[in-house]
């Protein structure tokens, strides 16, 4: 047999060979397997882009209210379909100027609000408002304690525009803060005084009522909802007999109700009232009472380019109030009254036409008397016959962020109040 040497020239020919016949084969199934990894990586693109847009936050709707709620708590009537969020809090400093007795300057993280809303369908949603006050639940310097509360929670209904329901912890629809009370829609670091003493602000009640729009220019809300505890009602009004919606009593009930006009832009007229008995089935001094409880209320608001004007003014009633007072050892009003206007102008504009931003000045003169008659045989102390004069400016750099600052002229008919410089900010989203 012939025996094949195989040099090194041969061998180095025999493999430049077979490179000659793989390298196209071998690159052929290189370009195939780049292919199918473009189109693999193509499908995970596209994937993760529809994962992105079904977990990221939609678009945010427009910041404005509806159904007499304010931009941030009407969010979720502005989406199609599921989760929305939003809140607002608020913060101040007051110093006091002058009659400060026994008073102390203080600081205070006001508020902090979660609005939670959920879209089941175009016709039913949920709505509420968790708010913290005072930044936490202890006692401050005063012994006074913050508070964790819902303030509202309701389902509505859509039937139509001019007919819906509403059911759950809903807001009495009375004035213009206890509705729409969010710190960036009203001027001044605190909110009226007639909204907290005479109209009781944040004011909620558990009911069920109707809203809706009449034609273009027409809104209403009208509800059913539990009345006032009238064993609470004090001095200083009924505030203290809210009740607040948490284990309330129901033995008697209340009709409140609202209806807005809007002739024209920037136009509002309106009115609102209260009414119901708050004697709950309890006894006073061994006795029954009905305590009929009325407040009856009436607004406008007028808004052309930087003008801003408001007037309110509230009257009410409790009935049964002479032997009210002598159960609780104090002076009840049998009737109780207040009223203000407030002025403000977008001064900016002015100056810098095309600015988005905005800087108001603004006045507010208001007047309260919860004791304004009293029952046969008692007197009025002349405490609550209050005026109070507010200065400020407010300036927001966008909506839904305002930094406020104020003096606040407080008199009284009986005793000197101290006046405050404050100073706050606010914010909604």
């Amino acid at each position: 047999m012939r025996r094949v040497v195989m040099t090194r020239g041969m061998v180095a020919g025999f493999l430049l060979l077979l490179a000659e016949l793989l390298l196209p084969v071998m690159a052929s199934g290189a370009e195939d397997k780049v292919r199918v990894l473009e189109r693999k990586i193509q499908v995970l693109t596209e994937e993760v882009q529809s994962l992105k847009e079904k977990l990221v936050l939609p678009e945010l709707p427009k910041y404005e209210g509806a159904y007499g709620l304010g931009p941030s708590s009407a969010k979720v009537y502005g989406i199609k379909q599921g989760v929305s969020l939003a809140g607002y809090g608020e913060a101040y400093y007051r110093r006091l100027v002058s009659d400060r007795g026994e008073g102390k300057d203080t600081s205070d993280f006001y508020r902090f609000v979660l609005y939670a809303g959920y879209r089941f369908t175009d016709r039913i949603l949920f709505n509420s408002e968790f708010e913290i006050e005072h930044a936490a639940t202890g006692k401050n310097f005063q012994g006074k304690s913050g508070s964790v509360a819902i303030e509202f929670a309701y389902l509505d209904f859509f039937l139509r525009d001019d007919f819906n329901i509403r059911a759950g912890l809903v807001l009495v629809p009375i004035g213009f803060v206890n509705e729409l009370h969010e710190p960036t829609t009203f001027h001044g670091v605190y909110r009226p005084e007639v909204e907290q003493k005479i109209i009781p602000s944040t004011w909620r009640k558990n009911g069920v009522g109707a809203f809706g729009t009449i034609g273009s220019s027409v809104d209403y809300r009208i509800y059913l909802v539990n009345g006032l505890n009238g064993y609470k009602f004090s001095a200083g009004g009924i505030r203290d007999g809210r009740q607040k919606g948490g284990r309330v009593l129901a033995e008697d009930l209340a009709l409140t109700g609202r209806l807005d006009w809007s002739p024209t832009t920037g136009l509002l007229l309106g009115g609102a009232f209260f009414a119901g008995n708050s004697g709950q089935n309890q006894t006073f001094n061994g006795e029954s009472l009905d305590i009929f409880t009325t407040l009856i209320e009436a607004h406008a608001e007028y808004r052309r380019k930087g003008l801003a004007v408001r007037l309110l003014g509230v009257r009410g009633s409790i009935g049964d109030a002479g032997k009210l007072s002598e159960a609780r050892g104090e002076t009840i009003g049998s009737q109780n009254y207040g009223w203000y206007i407030e002025t403000a102008y977008d001064v900016l504009p002015l100056f810098r036409p095309d600015t988005a931003q905005y800087l108001a000045p603004f006045i507010r003169y208001e007047r309260y008397d919860t004791q304004y008659r009293v029952p046969a045989g008692f007197t009025a102390s002349g405490e609550y016959d209050t005026t109070t004069t507010t200065v400020g400016i407010t300036y927001k750099p966008i909506p839904q962020v305002a930094i406020k600052a104020d003096y606040r002229n407080l008199d009284s008919a009986s005793a000197p109040k101290a006046d405050e410089f404050n100073v706050g900010f606010a914010y909604a989203f």
